[in-house]
């Protein structure tokens, strides 16, 4: 099969402040090569949703990707949003049927599969670092597809009523325990000392501030599993410090995968290579 950009191309992107680190082209290409359709993915750093919204419907861009910081923002310029994207509150994908714009949400279940490849999350207690689009995501997947016991939810102080409807709004859909609590050492130390997963859905540490980390080191201890969705370095500084304290940890690439397959099938309407995605992405992070 070959495979090249011509005049009757289908387009497709990926939005978001900063831009420069994502490897979503290189995986989503790659797809695209590999079962020969006529499709293009590539970058928009993009600061104006409503702008970008409008330059999808006017290049007639087939499927958007939305990250940091659009995920929640991106919801008042779409035509509809699924149910699903609805109770999460945040939309990571947007798929445009001629003109009409559709939001949902594959973050959730890219995570949760990633999770329980390891640990099943029913009667466990789980600590998110952040409460942004990226943890309404995976938070209300957990919260509805699973039983955990708990789900304590830390943010920087600047967003604690972001927190407290985050709670809110999750207590209404889970029977689980619902909690906040600060980014500082104290709250962070009471919350991981009953915690058995353990979420970083900041960007705290993406590349290319890989020297940043929210964790000290002496938090961690080897009942946890630590689950960075961050995939760009392949270890944050996170995972590092969690290693060293012999807690088990995961990357961000098996949810990045999953989430980024589901968005293929449904730009596409094709069944997602998932192991030529994968395999790229690990490349381009000298993983291979």
């Amino acid at each position: 099969m070959t495979w090249e950009i011509k005049g009757s191309t289908t387009v497709c992107a990926v939005i978001g402040d900063p831009i420069e680190h994502t490897l979503s082209p290189c995986m989503h290409n790659a797809a695209f090569k590999s079962l020969g359709l006529n499709y293009v993915y590539v970058a928009f750093h993009a600061k104006d949703i409503a702008q970008a919204m409008n330059g999808m419907r006017g290049f007639n861009i087939r499927g958007l990707s939305v990250t940091i910081p659009h995920k929640v923002s991106v919801m008042g310029h779409l035509d509809e949003v699924t149910p699903l994207a609805k109770r999460i509150g945040a939309v990571n994908t947007v798929i445009n049927d001629n003109g009409h714009l559709v939001g949902t949400n594959t973050d959730g279940i890219g995570a949760l599969n990633a999770i329980e490849q390891y640990e099943r999350v029913d009667g466990k207690t789980v600590v998110f670092l952040g409460v942004g689009g990226a943890a309404r995501g995976v938070g209300f997947t957990l919260a509805c597809e699973r039983k955990p016991k708990q789900i304590y939810f830390l943010h920087r102080d600047e967003d604690a009523e972001m927190a407290s409807a985050l709670t809110s709004e999750m207590r209404s859909h889970s029977s689980s325990l619902i909690s906040t609590g600060s980014l500082n050492q104290e709250d962070m130390k009471q919350a991981f000392e009953s915690a058995n997963v353990i979420i970083n859905t900041t960007p705290i540490g993406m590349a290319p501030n890989v020297d940043q980390c929210l964790v000290d080191e002496s938090l961690f201890s080897e009942q946890h599993l630590v689950f960075d969705i961050i995939y760009n370095p392949a270890q944050t500084l996170l995972l590092k410090r969690a290693e060293s304290r012999f807690a088990r940890t995961i990357n961000g690439v098996p949810m990045f995968v999953n989430q980024g397959a589901e968005q293929f099938r449904l730009w596409t309407g094709e069944k997602p290579p998932v192991d030529v995605m994968a395999k790229v992405v690990k490349e381009a992070l000298g993983q291979a």
